[in-house]
């Protein structure tokens, strides 16, 4: 693990990768759990701990009326609709195995990009950090957004592939083999633990 290397798990929260209390998981949340995503993400969650590298878990949420969202895409709109991603319910919290520890910066934002309208990218350059390491979802969406913003502000880009999901297997596979590369390296959470 490069010493100046920070770990971003973005939108790694119950909406998105979780079995709601009651009723069936979301396409996304269910191939999440089928590829193992939340598991992987711990083992290299704890790996980062053990090196007392930083960690950030990034999570998408808004007020309960939305009117902090800028989007007006369709997406959106279905987010409200699911009365989704609302901060302060259990959709933006973390699964148990992905709580955030003590001195672990969370940061929430009401977009793709984790970059925008948020404190991340001065709080990376204040820990010196040169690599961001991510895992997340969607692998389409907020992890090639990050990885794209991360790339163009200077950083090393390691995505972690088994750390990451969509509910289309396709839009994975396009993203992992076809665009992420282009911004940094693409390997498993095994080969980069090891």
């Amino acid at each position: 693990m490069n010493p100046n290397s920070a770990l971003i798990l973005l939108d790694l929260q119950n909406d998105m990768v979780s079995t709601p209390p009651q009723g069936v998981p979301s396409p996304l949340a269910k191939v999440a759990q089928e590829r193992g995503v939340v598991p992987a993400a711990a083992r290299v969650l704890a790996a980062f701990r053990s090196a007392g590298r930083p960690v950030f878990h990034v999570r998408l949420g808004f007020r309960p009326d939305y009117a902090d969202s800028l989007s007006v895409a369709p997406r959106i709109g279905k987010l409200k609709q699911a009365r989704t991603a609302i901060v302060g319910t259990w959709g933006t919290e973390f699964p148990p195995e992905l709580q955030p520890a003590d001195g672990e910066i969370v940061i929430t934002k009401a977009c793709v990009n984790p970059f925008f309208n948020t404190a991340l990218l001065s709080l990376l350059h204040k820990r010196g950090v040169q690599e961001v390491v991510l895992g997340g979802v969607a692998t389409h969406m907020a992890v090639e957004s990050t990885a794209r913003y991360a790339d163009d502000a200077g950083f090393a880009v390691t995505v972690l592939e088994d750390c990451c999901a969509v509910a289309n297997p396709d839009w994975h596979r396009h993203s992992v083999q076809n665009m992420l590369p282009l911004f940094g390296r693409v390997v498993s959470s095994s080969e980069f633990l090891g």
